[in-house]
């Protein structure tokens, strides 16, 4: 099923987990994908995941938090594709610590990635939308930024900023038919989850009312419905796939 044939979309955090769901996501479903990671080895097995199905991709090394470096791929990008359709802002990162033992630098690398990160990329590639009056962009929040958790207060802050750009990005960009909305994984099946303690994980489990993690196919589906044809007339909002964690 090609719903997106014909579409470029980047996706950033592409090397692994959710990020590299969406890439594979996309696709199938007929994208050309650019992938983005922070480093070269993952984006590159990303792009071979995405041309064995056929499709072409392009491989990036990014720190997303480094504004210098986000221009210059974003002009390469451009450069090499054409155009952008789809934005997902996925990349991120978790230094999780008490507030009174967290330090500035955990603090500001958390923010710079989640948060920062897709301000940047957004920025880049806004001229673009804009012209083409037309384009997806997609922010990866999480369930954290609706309602906090002890331990990750600059994660959830992260994620709660990411909200509130959302939404305001939404506002700035519907005249010219680009729509930007957020999606809020629950607790996914990926490598940060897979290091917590059995017990921590029963905890977790007993909290979402389909009784399992999720996985990242189930983000890449929701996230497939905003960039398609589905989601036309869908923007400004939070689209929370969580198991009925938060509901």
């Amino acid at each position: 099923m090609s719903t997106l044939a014909n579409q470029i979309a980047v996706v950033t955090g592409a090397g692994r987990g959710i990020g590299r769901a969406i890439a594979l996501k996309f696709a199938a479903a007929g994208a050309d994908v650019v992938c983005v990671s922070r480093t070269a080895e993952n984006s590159e097995k990303a792009v071979a995941e995405v041309r064995a199905l056929g499709r072409r991709a392009w491989a990036f090394a990014v720190d997303v938090s480094d504004p210098a470096a986000i221009a210059a791929a974003a002009e390469k990008i451009l450069a090499e594709t054409g155009r952008v359709d789809v934005l997902v802002n996925n990349a991120g990162v978790t230094k999780d610590g008490l507030l009174m033992r967290m330090s500035e630098a955990d603090w500001d690398t958390v923010l710079d990635t989640n948060l920062r990160g897709a301000f940047l990329f957004t920025k880049a590639f806004t001229r673009t939308f804009l012209k083409q009056r037309s384009g997806r962009i997609i922010n990866l929040a999480s369930v954290i930024g609706l309602i906090g958790n002890a331990g990750q207060c600059n994660y959830a802050a992260s994620k709660a900023g990411l909200i509130g750009f959302t939404k305001s990005v939404a506002k700035e960009f519907g005249s010219r038919g680009v729509t930007c909305n957020a999606i809020a994984p629950g607790f996914i099946a990926t490598d940060m989850t897979a290091a917590l303690d059995d017990k921590l994980k029963e905890a977790l489990l007993e909290q979402i009312p389909l009784g399992s993690l999720g996985e990242p196919d189930d983000i890449a589906e929701a996230a497939l419905y905003l960039a398609g044809p589905g989601g036309r007339y869908v923007t400004g909002q939070v689209l929370t796939v969580d198991g009925g964690m938060v509901m």
